[in-house]
This record gives structure tokens, C-alpha cells and sequence, in this order.
């Protein structure tokens, strides 16, 4: 079912959404803790069995439908062939390329703040420090988009978060990896399907 009121922001009759998980391209990155948005992206195009094509903007882009009749909504889901602090340009090159206003866009990316496997969900605010939202907030001239906030934890002991969120996930964490991913996807479709205060009120404990 699809709950959403009118004073949800995202609004009801819209059928196209940008969903774009933030990384670094290049297999040294591929299984780093900051690629951890662009691996749900690629974990939810192989789940839906839809494969990536290469897009002028500089990213790859599947197209995902969820939802029936005239209920069923249909994601543009992208990851970027470019370094974290560069994603501004291409996110403004798909949103105008396929006519999605601003709050028709989620951003999944890596957060420091929250703990491993933790899910946010929010909608505009700052940069928090991360390199990649605000080249996207630059790219689009607002903040005023959706996030889907992984949470990574923060590094034990003395070593500096710029040099842990290039590291792979530990041992430990890559056997939750996948059911984190999951709850990503989750995370992801009830907050088009149902709205914001119902996925948050799902996932933001």
C-alpha cells in the first residue's frame, strides 16, 4: 500500500525517483566501508535482476520498478563513476536528465556517527563533514533532498576516520554486510512507498 499524505514530502503522484549510492570508483574501493551506499545500490539492482548501463553523466544506472498499477514507481538507481568530493556534477546531470525535482532524490551513503548496521532516514540538513553530500548540495544549489544514512561506526582507538572509512570492513562486520544491505533496500522502498515519517518511525530508533 501506498500511505503517503499530501503534506509528505515526495508528494504521492510522482512516479520517478533518483536513488544514487555514493562511492569511490575503482576495485581498491569497491569493498571499503565508503562505498557501503553505492554497494546497496548494487546489491538492489542484482536483487530486482536488472543490470547496470553506462550513462553520459559519468554514472552507471539500472531502472527498478516497485509498486503495481498505477501505484508502481520507478527508480533510477545510479551509482557515480567519480570521487566522492565530484558527485555534485553528475547528481545534477541525472536529475535534470530525467526531470526529477530535488525531493525526488535519496542519497545513500556512509555515516561515521551511527553504528555499524544502524539506519537513518532524513530529509535535508547539513553535511555532517562528508565529502560527498556536500558536493551534492552543491550540485544541486539545496540541501533539501533525501538521505539514507548506513552507519559504519567510528574507528576504536587513535585511528583517524579518513583513513577507516578507506579500510574494508573487518571480518566481523562483512558477515552482517549483507543483511545490512537488506535493511538498506528496505529502508529505501518504504521511504518511497509509505513516506518519510513512516520509515523513519521504522528505522530512525
Amino acid at each position: 500500500m501506498f500511505g503517503r499524505s499530501n503534506k509528505d514530502k515526495g508528494g504521492a503522484s510522482s512516479n520517478r525517483w533518483l536513488v544514487i549510492g555514493l562511492g569511490n570508483p575503482g576495485k581498491e574501493y569497491e569493498k571499503t566501508r565508503h562505498n557501503v551506499g553505492a554497494a546497496l545500490i548494487a546489491e538492489y539492482a542484482k536483487k530486482a535482476g536488472v543490470k547496470f548501463s553506462s550513462h553520459k553523466s559519468r554514472a552507471d544506472i539500472a531502472e527498478i520498478s516497485i509498486g503495481v498499477g498505477a501505484q508502481r514507481v520507478s527508480l533510477i538507481a545510479a551509482t557515480l563513476r567519480c570521487y566522492m568530493n565530484e558527485s555534485g556534477g553528475p547528481t545534477s546531470s541525472l536529475a535534470n536528465f530525467f526531470k526529477v525535482s530535488n525531493n525526488q532524490i535519496v542519497i545513500a551513503h556512509d555515516e561515521l556517527d551511527i553504528p555499524f548496521q544502524s539506519i537513518r532516514i532524513k530529509y535535508g540538513g547539513g553535511d555532517n563533514g562528508h565529502n560527498g553530500l556536500k558536493s551534492v548540495t552543491s550540485g544541486l544549489s539545496s540541501s533539501d533532498y533525501y538521505r539514507i544514512r548506513l552507519g559504519i561506526g567510528r574507528p576504536v582507538g587513535e585511528q583517524d576516520p579518513a583513513d577507516f572509512v578507506l579500510k574494508p570492513f573487518s571480518s566481523a562486520e562483512r558477515k552482517d554486510l549483507d543483511q545490512f544491505l537488506q535493511k538498506g533496500i528496505d529502508a529505501l522502498e518504504l521511504l518511497i512507498t509509505q513516506g518519510l515519517e513512516r520509515a523513519q518511525n521504522s528505522f530512525n530508533k
